[in-house]
């Protein structure tokens, strides 16, 4: 089995983009990053997903960008929760699948991968600069002119993104098909001191709109819903 990188938030997108690198016959190495974040029960959830799925190995890796700020999700300002927000939402976090990725190569390159998966989608999110096609089609480029691997043209780089083109309600329809256990992800940007789901930051409400519109039911307990 080929090694591949998976970048493993606990969130829906990226457990089910880790179950279809499973089901294409990787072996994935699982890759969580604590860095600050005030959803911490996304790194419990990360954990059980990635062991549901069977990952290779599962690494949390601590880097605090709180330390920088600059985002309600590592930062002391309000998570919206009036409706999803238009433009770039204060819940970007800088940067933040720039140093992922950079990371993930570091891994790939002493595993002999030539394969990272990313969660990203360009079609139902919040806006995100570095969730778009030409992000990645940029660190893609990137990453062959980083790498001794690279130079040396022992591999080429492809950063995999299945879930870029499809909604919500598609890659709900995708996990179910995958046999991913919804009860296990994570998706809310505050949830409570037990994990709870808020029901209404702009997270929650995309998922639950895309629940809806596959005809299933999100099997987490909402504070609002």
């Amino acid at each position: 089995m080929k090694p591949a990188v998976c970048l493993l938030s606990g969130g829906l997108d990226s457990a089910t983009c880790l179950a279809l690198a499973r089901r294409d016959g990787f072996a994935c190495y699982a890759l969580t990053f604590d860095y600050g974040q005030r959803h911490r029960a996304e790194l419990d959830a990360a954990a059980n997903v990635a062991a549901s799925l069977g990952a290779a190995k599962h690494l949390v890796v601590p880097i605090n960008l709180r330390l920088f700020g600059g985002s309600a999700l590592t930062d002391n300002l309000e998570v919206p929760k009036t409706g999803v927000t238009a433009g770039i939402p204060v819940t970007y976090v800088p940067a933040r699948n720039t140093v992922f990725l950079s990371l993930a190569l570091a891994w790939a390159e002493v595993l002999s991968s030539s394969d990272i998966f990313i969660g990203v989608n360009a079609v139902d999110y919040s806006g995100y600069p570095d969730c778009r096609p030409e992000f990645i089609e940029a660190f893609e480029h990137m990453a062959q002119l980083a790498t001794k691997a690279g130079v040396e043209a022992r591999t080429r780089i492809q950063i995999h993104t299945p879930l870029s083109r499809l909604s919500k309600a598609e890659i709900i329809q995708l996990g179910q098909t995958l046999g991913l256990d919804f009860r296990l992800t994570h998706s809310c940007y505050d949830p409570d001191a037990n994990g709870r789901p808020c029901g209404l930051c702009d997270s929650c409400r995309l998922r639950l709109k895309g629940f809806r519109e596959a005809a299933l039911q999100d099997p987490l307990d909402y504070i609002h819903s």
